[in-house]
């Protein structure tokens, strides 16, 4: 019997492979915390040649021949970005370009007379229809690359898979998102064309 209890004192003063338990408890956090901060390093990297390439396209796009290249612009995009994203269907690319005639009606909403002070335009009220659609909008640009002069909005969003597939254990998608956004003006390859015509809300 006392030899019983002589192993059992020395068993319970004994710290052989304490080191491994500790690190069995703290290596999930650890290794969730690096995958963590590679993971948000990937996606500021992503981001910075995402903005670099929207900035070239855009450019290119502003030349004469840029509503018809329109396409191959978009693809010039998708091929900067593969070293970095995975390529599609695994990650998905949009891209959206809004034309308006200066910087300064970015992505402002049609001009109207607030007659009745609600902040709305209805019951008749006068709007300016800069894009010709028949309808007043929070955003007065007309889809597309637009013509000479015109100032174009560029945006591409990416959606792609993370480069760790440990997000869900947080809380957070599986797919990142990013987006950048630029605006240029086109060239002045012709006449700019007249927006606008004064019409009434419903």
């Amino acid at each position: 019997m006392c030899g019983l209890l002589k192993k059992f004192r020395a068993l319970k003063k004994a710290d052989d492979g304490a080191a491994l338990v500790e690190f069995a408890m703290v290596a999930p956090v650890l290794i969730l915390l690096i995958m963590g901060m590679l993971d948000l390093g990937h996606r500021i990297y992503a981001t910075a040649i995402l903005q670099g390439s929207v900035q070239k396209a855009a450019r290119d796009a502003s030349l004469d021949d840029g509503s018809a290249n329109a396409s191959s612009i978009d693809d010039r995009v998708k091929e900067l970005m593969l070293p970095v994203v995975q390529a599609e269907p695994v990650s998905e690319f949009e891209f959206t370009r809004k034309n308006y005639s200066d910087f300064s009606d970015v992505a402002k909403p049609e001009d109207f007379t607030d007659t009745n002070g609600d902040g709305v335009c209805n019951n008749g009220e006068p709007y300016d229809d800069v894009n010709g659609n028949d309808s007043w909008d929070a955003d007065r640009g007309v889809a597309g690359q637009g013509n000479a002069k015109d100032a174009v909005l560029y945006t591409v969003k990416v959606t792609y898979p993370r480069l760790f597939p440990m997000a869900e254990l947080i809380g957070l998608s599986q797919d990142e998102v990013i987006q950048a956004s630029t605006v240029v003006r086109n060239q002045p390859f012709g006449e700019q064309s007249d927006r606008g015509e004064i019409k009434n809300c419903s």
